[in-house]
């Protein structure tokens, strides 16, 4: 399998995914934190968009003192704060409304957007990952997902458009140290 047609969202989860786990976290908190990484990135491009409003400050305020007080704190992950919050179970991403991200209900979207290829897609960004010394990784691994996500068709915003991922890219900025 060379190419993979899917949407960026499920690529961007997952990558992400990969470097949190590749940077110690363990591989539970890494799918929230993958997930949590793709929702804001969707939110800034919505907004960037004109899709998505963003909240009022007032609204904001109080959604910020509500996760303080909740025990939220943010971790850094491709270029995003990302929300998290220390559970039972270990570190885990969490929303708007301060409840913890299931890595189950992550692996289950994860799965259901690549099918077959889950498994081939994340052993060529573990190889990419890998690559990379974790200091070099934190500080690229954003740039390294717009040079490998997939191309989507000319004339379209890519906001929700299949495009075509390439694994012969991944696990070529993998082998060129790229």
């Amino acid at each position: 399998m060379d190419t993979v047609s899917i949407n960026r969202a499920p690529v961007l989860t997952l990558w992400a995914s990969v470097v949190a786990e590749r940077l110690g976290f363990e591989r539970d908190e890494a799918l929230t934190l993958g997930k949590a990484v793709a929702g804001l990135t969707a939110q800034s491009k919505g907004q960037r968009l004109g899709i998505f409003t963003p909240s009022p400050t007032e609204v904001r305020r109080k959604r910020a003192e509500k996760a303080r007080a909740a025990g939220v704190f943010a971790v850094a992950l491709l270029g995003r704060a990302v929300p998290v919050l220390h559970t039972d179970q270990g570190l885990r991403a969490v929303g708007k409304d301060q409840k913890p991200v299931t890595p189950e209900s992550v692996e289950k979207y994860l799965t259901a957007k690549f099918g077959e290829s889950l498994t081939a897609v994340r052993a060529a960004m573990n190889r990419l990952a890998n690559s990379r010394s974790t200091e070099a990784l934190a500080d690229e691994a954003f740039r390294l997902y717009e040079a490998f996500r997939p191309v989507v068709p000319a004339g379209e915003s890519g906001w929700g458009a299949k495009g075509t991922l390439s694994v012969k890219e991944i696990e070529r900025l993998a082998t060129r140290g790229e």
